[in-house]
């Protein structure tokens, strides 16, 4: 009788409101008369639901133990959130009631019963990626591939070939992550694909990449990486990478000698252009055509070596074309030799009379266009345009001395000074250093060709800041770094 007297005491402890009667009770003893008074010791409370008697867990209860959370603290036993509806502590009625949440409001009613999942769809086909790659709408394509989409070889390769803006770097890396996983990876096509849009994106270092990884080559993966380096003005890689290519054994064509030249005229390398001009014919039996001779008066005018180019085309084996007259004429409009610009022309009047017609004909004054540059950081494109009104605002920068003869404005020169100073790619520059982490590389796309002055400023902030700013303008890539830009002044 004593021992069923402590359980049914034990059981009513559970209840704080009984617990400070139950402190002290009288107890029938056999061998003590009429009644013996004994202290009972406090139970701990909050009581654990371990602790109580396994017969009052009901069969639910004991056959959920992950109904509810294992770290969280299991509230007193008056709490209403755990008793719900005015019911009691008594452990015979925790059947009655669902499993303890303890995020749920006080008045929250017993759920009702598990809601059966949504039915699963069959993930994105081809067909839905390739859609949205004729649309333009790359973006959406990523989030298809995120969802369980599965291309094959021919929409991965126009996934990548939708990719050619400088804007859609990061897609292009997702994309080619998702390619590197799928079965097709070793896909020669598609990593050639691969190699000429990270080349028009701007990064020549994924570019590579990717070419050192590749299982297999070809002839078109060679040229791909050394047009890449040219139209990134790093020559100097393209370079190297050809007498790689050679080495292999892989014999040059007229295009590949034709992007040689190329790289040439980007790293200013005269005596190797010369080099690779008369081995095409000497080495490898290539008759030079007309597109390897303005080649080579390319590598000599970018260099500034502009009468080294007159002499060259005086000396050619044929009357020299129109288009031999109008590559002298652009190269000395870039080198700001006026004399030889309008010599020039005269002499491509001579040839084609339709460039002078064409030139007379009244045309409308042009409208003005605003410079616009896209900042690519924190996965997010920001648009900076240049105000129409410039506030007046010193700015001095380290060893920057401002050249006005890009302001083509009747102002003083202070005014002139200023307004070089607001220029869109600058501004883009200045947010991208304070909302981009430090030792990073920065990317600007710009729609208008870059002047001299930005260009100059450029280089003086690649160097104070010690970052990679990469300039996207309507001509070319100019990767800026250590107070040097790869297109050497020339573009």
């Amino acid at each position: 009788m004593a021992s069923s007297s402590f359980a049914a005491i034990h059981r009513a402890a559970a209840n704080p409101m009984v617990a400070a009667t139950l402190s002290k009770v009288r107890l029938l003893s056999p061998s003590s008369s009429p009644f013996l008074l004994k202290t009972l010791k406090p139970l701990p409370f909050p009581v654990s639901r371990s602790l109580l008697p396994a017969r009052s867990l009901s069969t639910s209860a004991a056959a959920a133990p992950n109904s509810f959370h294992r770290t969280a603290p299991q509230p007193p036993p008056s709490d209403p959130r755990a008793f719900p509806h005015g019911r009691g502590g008594n452990p015979s009625q925790w059947h009655q009631r669902p499993p303890f949440n303890p995020r749920a409001p006080a008045d929250q009613s017993p759920p009702g019963p598990a809601p059966s999942p949504a039915p699963v769809g069959p993930p994105p086909g081809p067909a839905e990626l390739a859609a949205l790659c004729g649309q333009g709408k790359v973006k959406e394509a990523v989030e298809l591939l995120s969802q369980g989409a599965r291309p094959d070889p021919p929409t991965f390769f126009a996934l990548a070939a939708a990719c050619s803006d400088p804007k859609l770097l990061d897609e292009l890396k997702k994309i080619h992550d998702y390619f590197l996983r799928s079965p097709f990876r070793a896909d020669l096509q598609i990593n050639n694909k691969m190699l000429e849009m990270y080349a028009k994106c701007g990064s020549m270092t994924d570019a590579r990449r990717t070419f050192d990884h590749m299982p297999d080559r070809n002839m078109d993966s060679w040229l791909l990486m050394i047009d890449g380096y040219a139209l990134n003005n790093q020559g100097d890689e393209g370079l190297q990478l050809f007498e790689q290519m050679k080495k292999v054994g892989i014999h040059p064509n007229s295009h590949t000698f034709l992007l040689v030249l190329a790289s040439c005229a980007s790293a200013e390398a005269i005596e190797d252009g010369f080099i690779h001009f008369n081995s095409m014919y000497k080495d490898y039996g290539i008759a030079p055509g007309l597109e390897h001779y303005i080649a080579m008066i390319e590598v000599l005018g970018k260099s500034g070596h502009l009468i080294e180019a007159v002499e060259f085309i005086e000396k050619l084996p044929f009357d020299p074309p129109a288009a031999v007259w109008e590559t002298l004429m652009n190269l000395a409009r870039a080198q700001g030799d006026v004399d030889l610009e309008d010599r020039a022309q005269e002499l491509l009047v001579s040839v084609d009379p339709s460039k002078a017609v064409a030139s007379k004909l009244a045309t409308p004054p042009p409208k003005r266009r605003l410079g616009i540059n896209m900042l690519d950081g924190r996965n997010k494109l920001g648009e900076y345009r240049l105000p129409p009104k410039i506030e007046k605002k010193v700015v001095k920068e380290q060893g920057y001395v401002p050249d006005t003869r890009y302001v083509l404005h009747d102002i003083d020169q202070e005014a002139k000074e200023q307004a070089l100073l607001y220029h869109s790619e600058r501004l883009a520059i200045a947010y991208g250093l304070i909302s981009t982490p430090a030792r990073t590389p920065l990317r600007i796309i710009k729609n208008l060709r870059i002047c001299g002055d930005c260009h100059n400023a450029i280089k003086i902030m690649s160097r104070i800041v010690g970052r990679e700013l990469i300039v996207r303008d309507n001509k070319r890539f100019h990767h800026f770094k250590d107070g040097k830009c790869s297109c050497g002044d020339y573009w």
